[in-house]
């Protein structure tokens, strides 16, 4: 090291290299923001059903449970 140490954090064009001098960067020097590839890991497979029977039951019943005891709790609370 020299012993250098720039004031001022941003660099000077005249010493950096890829810097046009207007302190922009030319085309292709810079990687892409963002992958080129697509999201998915795979090839695409449609989905071959819906909700399994299991899990749909289950939150059906449940909703039912839940309103049952709200319609008992207001027959109790008016009485």
């Amino acid at each position: 090291m020299n012993g250098y140490v720039p004031s001022n954090p941003d660099p000077d064009p005249s010493r950096t290299t890829g810097l046009t001098p207007g302190g922009s960067v030319p085309p292709g020097e810079t990687p892409p923001g963002e992958a080129s590839t697509g999201t998915g890991a795979g090839p695409y497979r449609p989905l071959k059903r819906g909700w399994a029977g299991g899990p749909l039951v289950a939150i059906v019943g449940l909703a039912i449970i839940v309103a049952l005891f709200f319609l008992a709790y207001a027959i109790i609370v008016a009485m």
